[in-house]
């Protein structure tokens, strides 16, 4: 399926079966579900998609790949057979139109064929029979060469639909891909590998450092930690304790641990943001392209109004055949839409290319669109609005230590761990041109932290609840209560079980990420942080952009806040990680960060390449200015044919003035739709 229409165009096939009681598709998974009746088989169903021109597959199949001469044979030799009659204009003119009409037959016989059994299937109005029509018509009256150019506008078009859709779904396979296909089961003769299809709750799986938990399950081991940002969010990994609930996907960071499993196969955390991205692409309504739904009448009253204008005269007033034939002719071409079915793409095509040289891809005119509609736009906040890698923020010394030697000591002992704080420490270190100090023996503290010793004495890193709250002075407990308010993660460095250092560690807001909100708020647009973060770091973050927020959110919970905030308007989702795939699908239009997650990236509707979020205006603008464009075009397009549609019936004008208003109008809407290229963004 190349859009979303085709899905519909399936449904359509399906639900006039006697035998179906339901039928849906789903479009960014190839997913059909059918309901049958008594009366209803499998085999009829799928002869009914062959019919409607698609090719269902088994899901545990790969889906039939063409050969690449197969997908674009036709589009290659139809661009051929044009530039051939085009070149011929110059050395044997005669051959020209014969040339352009077999470039027509040949790519109008794919289109009418896909047109023909989609009328069968029940949408006799689809793209395919308007471009068939258009084509047909300009080939009846011998605009051979604009009848060809149709066509091809068209095979490109859906060529580039075709490659777009199969990103989508790669995005589900990378989804997918999280969790290992083998995983290590212990049993009472040992460890074996086994398939995870294989495992039920209750069984106990051992996952190495590195490795990710191919199920849900509790935790067997004291304590460890888990990045859990590929389903949280949460910047940074969390400490979880014997019996806690793991998800799948969830990255081991620091030991081997035991899992206890929990949920069956198919149904773990992973499975149910899949389906839970299935399910906001079904309750999501199709964003139809400009062209089909215009289409559903303009064709049929284009086409009844040639035929009437033909035929009545003669029958009721005794006028001449051969003169109302000839202007229902002039009035077919005339109603061709060739103006329309270039001028919109035109003028999409122009404002993609703005928009990638202002660092947003956008995937369609639908997209585009949508973009200019929104009155809220929702943020993620791990990676959307800050940086999504944490970095020292304060460093608060006791006992007259001095920051050099506190920050030796903490990069000797987290020099080596893979931790991001532990980086981070490092990294602050190498930035100032410390060196490590060399340590004893490293001991690794469960998700907690690392001891060692120095001159003697023992040395510890870890977090603040690694010592007894008396171990604190006045001082220090304030500095913890207040860091703590200020969204910091804190580690502190004792020596012999006491406070020396404790460093305060931030998730730093992108550079324009205040400037970016203040633009969208300038377009009359409310922005609201959605994050799976703490309340206290959220409400840190939230009061420095000045927006409002929701904290503590799942991937489950954020979809249902997007679902409820888009019933209050049009809202718009910025995010960056696999659980704001969801999100991204149900909001009226999804916008991922260029350097987030595969899946992010293809489940959202626009990406921005340059991870700059002042780019989220300028698209907007841009947007709203192709929306006008279009609008300038259709008005265009649709003016010149009415006037010429009264002078042609009317006899005024004849078919090389209907000619001229055609191509006239569709030169004139292609040179407007070229103005959005000189689009530009404000400087940041």
């Amino acid at each position: 399926m190349d859009c979303p229409s085709c899905a519909g165009k399936i449904e359509t096939a399906l639900r006039r079966l006697p035998g179906v009681h339901s039928a849906e598709v789903r479009f960014a998974t190839e997913r059909l579900r059918v309901q049958l009746t008594n009366e209803g088989s499998r085999e009829q169903v799928v002869r009914a998609i062959h019919a409607a021109g698609f090719t269902p597959f088994n899901e545990q199949d790969e889906a039939p790949a063409a050969p690449a001469w197969r997908q674009h044979g036709t589009l290659f030799s139809l661009l051929l057979l044009m530039l051939l009659a085009a070149g011929a204009h110059l050395w044997l003119p005669a051959a020209t139109p014969w040339l352009f009409t077999l470039a027509t037959l040949w790519g109008l016989v794919p289109v009418g064929r896909q047109a023909w059994r989609l009328a069968r299937s029940g949408s006799p109005f689809s793209i395919e029979m308007l471009m068939t029509v258009a084509a047909t018509g300009a080939l009846f009256l011998g605009e051979t060469a604009e009848a060809a150019m149709v066509l091809l506008l068209f095979s490109v078009g859906e060529r580039l639909e075709s490659l777009a859709a199969g990103k989508a779904r790669q995005g589900v396979k990378t989804l997918m891909a999280l969790v290992p296909e083998q995983a290590r089961r212990l049993t009472r003769n040992g460890v074996e590998e086994v398939a995870i299809e294989q495992l039920a709750p209750g069984d106990e799986i051992e996952v190495h450092p590195g490795g990710r938990l191919p199920v849900d399950g509790t935790l067997l081991n004291a304590s460890a930690a888990f990045d859990e940002s590929a389903i949280t969010g949460e910047s940074l990994p969390v400490d979880r304790a014997q019996g806690e609930k793991l998800a799948a996907g969830s990255l081991v960071v620091d030991r081997a641990v035991r899992i206890r499993v929990t949920s069956q196969p198919g149904h773990s955390t992973l499975d149910r943001i899949l389906h839970l991205m299935e399910e906001a692409d079904a309750h999501r309504a199709p964003i139809a392209r400009f062209i089909d739904r215009f289409s559903r009448w303009y064709t049929p009253a284009m086409i009844a109004a040639a035929t009437l204008v033909a035929v009545l005269p003669p029958l009721l007033l005794a006028a001449d055949w051969q003169t109302w034939i000839y202007r229902g002719l002039v009035l077919l071409l005339i109603g061709c839409p060739c103006a329309l079915v270039i001028s919109t793409p035109a003028a999409v095509t122009s404002a993609l290319a703005a928009a990638t040289r202002l660092g947003v891809l956008i995937k369609g005119g639908a997209a585009l669109e949508q973009l200019g509609r929104i009155d809220t736009l929702a943020f993620d906040k791990t990676g959307t609005l800050t940086r999504g890698q944490p970095v020292l923020h304060e460093l608060c010394l006791y006992h007259d230590v001095s920051r050099k030697q506190a920050m030796a000591l903490a990069a000797g002992l987290e020099s080596g761990a893979h931790h991001p704080l532990a980086q981070a420490l490092v990294a602050a270190a190498e930035a100032e041109g410390v060196e490590p100090v060399a340590t004893g023996e490293k001991h690794t503290l469960s998700g907690a932290g690392i001891q060692s010793e120095w001159q003697g004495k023992a040395l510890l890193i870890g977090s603040p609840a690694q010592l007894e709250a008396a171990r604190y002075s006045p001082q220090q407990a304030a500095d913890i209560e207040r860091l703590r308010a200020a969204a910091c993660t804190l580690v502190v460095l004792a020596v012999d079980r006491q406070v020396i250092a404790l460093f305060a560690l931030r998730d730093p807001l992108r550079a324009d990420a205040g400037t970016g909100i203040a633009a969208l708020r300038e377009l009359g647009i409310n922005s609201l942080m959605l994050t799976g973060d703490h309340d206290m770091t959220a409400r840190a973050i939230a009061a420095e952009l000045n927006l409002d927020y929701r904290a503590g959110l799942k991937p489950e919970h954020k979809l249902q806040e997007v679902v409820r905030l888009g019933e209050q308007g049009r809202l718009g989702m910025v995010g960056d990680g696999i659980n704001d795939a969801p999100a991204l699908k149900q909001a009226s239009i999804g916008i991922a960060m260029g350097q987030g997650t595969d899946v992010a990236l293809d489940s959202a509707d626009a990406a921005l390449t340059h991870n700059r979020l002042t780019a989220l205006a300028d698209a907007v603008r841009l947007s709203r200015a192709t929306s006008a464009n279009i609008r300038q075009n259709i008005t265009l397009a649709l003016g010149l044919k009415a006037v010429f549609l009264i002078t042609s019936v009317t006899g005024v004008t004849g078919l090389w003035l209907a000619v001229l208003a055609d191509t006239g109008a569709t030169a004139l809407v292609t040179l407007n739709a070229l103005r959005l290229l000189r689009f530009r963004g404000r400087p940041s």
